[in-house]
């Protein structure tokens, strides 16, 4: 993203936005990186900008997204970009930076309906505009599924809220299918292409590229099967990496050659057997990565380097991503964070949590807000709907393996697969875990380097662990003269913990060790408090505080909490040779 300003005072706004940025030359920056920039971030007037963007502009699939900004910082306003929603994110995100009010005119995210071109994982061909039309005025809308592909709830929702179509009704129709559909084309007609196909790939070492892309396009083509519908690549694990693979901008799945043997498929080869170790890689890594319930619809098909067979599943692949939102801010969201809850159709988290992403929410989203002491049914409830085949996202504060729900999920997961963890197995979906910064890391960048050395991080919550463990935690940490960083200091209902733990460090370390108290760190209003272990005041201490208390050599320099790494530590002498006889 570049965001360019004109005035001081649009200077000035483009300062507190996390993008590329560009001062002045407004006309001829923005020319100069048309082609080269995801959006644009314009402080200036619409009507410059308009003027500015309209002899640039080459087509709706191919422009960038434009957001122009007042000098005042009171609106962020969507010019361009906003039919596949990536200027209207931008704008909600900028917004939210400025405290400015985005203005989105799209009319489907202005009215809250859901936008067919925009349901993850479907791609959506022929005349949008119309159906869109029929769906945002409440008129009948048509729907053929013959397969009984899975809907996102949101269209299932919407579709069942419209009147039914009657008997010479000017139908318009929606159709969801991976077949080549003649009527493509067609007024009032949008086809829908689930992700149900799979293309698995046997190739040499080194195949050309154009000879599998061809090979490919040759087994759909023959099958009556769209391109758009063929989710993933599979094939056997020395074959991943491969160039040709890449190149056809699918995801890779690898199987080894056991998994890929343990297959019955109709074409085995003893040829392939004596190769690899198994008797089929494309049928089988196709049949594999359709998951269970498969269908193989088309028999291997050969060319000089390689062999394509295709799978039809008989249900979405589900993806689960846990995912950190960072101690607060939106600054401090990584882009990954922010991707996978965009992607996502169903999103669940505690209430603050969910309102910590808030701005990158959509209309088109399920979001499952829910109270605190309610982990396990998140998880259970996230585990159940991606294995239904949707993509969710649980949203965590911090980092989703510290203290949050990452370890709840893949132990859910994992008793549903029956197994000790989960990967895409027999649950038929794929569990990511996305890393967010922890409110440890955030308080240490307040406070100066307390975590420059060995550190250990602990929660002084005894809800869930015995207060008697985490007793013995402290007492090793302070034998090890480790820094602590701890988590759930305090609260109303646990007063006394902090200072417990206080009293335990001071029997052996110096009451003047540097302490660090950070509370709402990576958050508006954050505060710091830098005092010693002999002063250190619970009352000083919230649950969204954490508290860092120093070790032997941590110190404090220039106001900052240190705790240094050694490296100013004179070399110990090389030892003298011994003497050789």
């Amino acid at each position: 993203m570049l965001v360019v300003s004109v005035t001081e005072a649009g200077r000035a706004l483009a300062s507190r936005l996390p993008y590329e940025r560009a001062h002045g030359q407004l006309a001829a920056t923005v020319r100069k990186r048309w082609a080269d920039v995801e959006g644009f971030v314009l402080i200036a007037a619409t009507g410059a900008c308009v003027r500015i963007i309209a002899p640039l502009l080459a087509g709706k699939a191919d422009d960038p997204a434009v957001v122009c900004v007042d000098d005042a910082g009171r609106h962020a306003v969507v010019l361009l970009g906003g039919h596949a929603a990536e200027a209207n994110d931008l704008a909600r995100e900028v917004a939210q930076l400025l405290g400015a009010e985005p203005v989105v005119t799209t009319a489907t995210d202005a009215t809250g309906t859901v936008a067919i071109d925009e349901l993850s994982g479907f791609c959506a061909e022929g005349d949008v505009a119309s159906v869109t039309a029929a769906l945002l005025d409440g008129r009948p809308v048509s729907l053929d599924n013959p397969r009984n592909w899975p809907l996102p709830s949101p269209l299932q929702h919407t579709l069942a809220n419209l009147p039914a179509a009657c008997e010479g009704d000017s139908a318009v129709r929606i159709i969801v299918t991976d077949e080549v559909t003649p009527a493509a084309d067609a007024n009032g007609l949008v086809i829908l292409r689930p992700p149900s196909l799979v293309a698995g790939i046997g190739a040499s070492t080194a195949p050309p590229a154009d000879e599998v892309a061809g090979l490919l396009d040759d087994a759909l083509a023959t099958a009556g099967l769209s391109r758009l519908s063929v989710r993933a690549v599979a094939t056997i694990d020395r074959r991943a990496g491969e160039p040709a693979l890449e190149v056809l901008g699918l995801p890779v799945i690898a199987y080894t050659a056991l998994e890929l043997a343990a297959v019955t498929v109709p074409n085995p080869s003893g040829v392939v057997q004596a190769a690899v170790g198994t008797p089929s890689v494309a049928e089988a890594a196709a049949l594999l990565a359709a998951g269970p319930g498969a269908t193989l619809l088309f028999a291997k098909l050969a060319s000089a380097h390689a062999t394509v067979a295709l799978a039809r599943s008989p249900r979405p692949a589900g993806h689960l991503a846990v995912v950190g939102l960072g101690p607060g801010d939106r600054a401090s969201r990584t882009p990954e964070a922010d991707r996978a809850i965009r992607n996502a159709e169903v999103v669940i988290g505690y209430t603050p949590y969910v309102e910590q992403c808030r701005d990158l929410l959509r209309p088109a989203q399920e979001v499952i807000r829910s109270p605190i002491g309610a982990e396990v049914e998140r998880a259970r409830e996230a585990v159940e709907r991606a294995a239904g085949g949707a993509h969710v996202a649980v949203v965590c504060s911090g980092d989703p393996g510290v203290y949050a729900m990452a370890s709840l999920v893949l132990e859910e997961a994992g008793s549903q697969d029956g197994s000790a963890g989960a990967g895409s197995g027999s649950l038929g979906f794929a569990i990511e875990i996305v890393p967010g910064v922890t409110a440890a890391l955030a308080a240490a960048a307040l406070l100066g380097a307390p975590l420059g050395h060995d550190h250990l991080v602990i929660s002084l919550s005894d809800l869930l662990t015995p207060w008697e463990l985490i007793v013995r935690r402290v007492i090793a940490a302070r034998e090890a003269d480790l820094v602590l960083a701890i988590y759930n200091p305090r609260s109303k209902a646990r007063d006394w913990q902090l200072a417990a733990v206080r009293d335990l460090l001071l029997v052996t370390r110096p009451a003047g060790t540097p302490v660090g108290i950070a509370t709402d760190a990576g958050r508006a209003g954050a505060t710091t408090i830098i005092t010693t272990l002999g002063e250190l005041d619970p009352e000083l201490v919230g649950m969204t505080t954490c508290v860092i208390i120093g070790s032997s050599t941590t110190r404090v320099v220039g106001g900052r909490m240190v705790t240094p790494r050694g490296y100013h530590r004179e070399p110990e002498p090389e030892p003298e040779p011994e003497p050789t006889s």
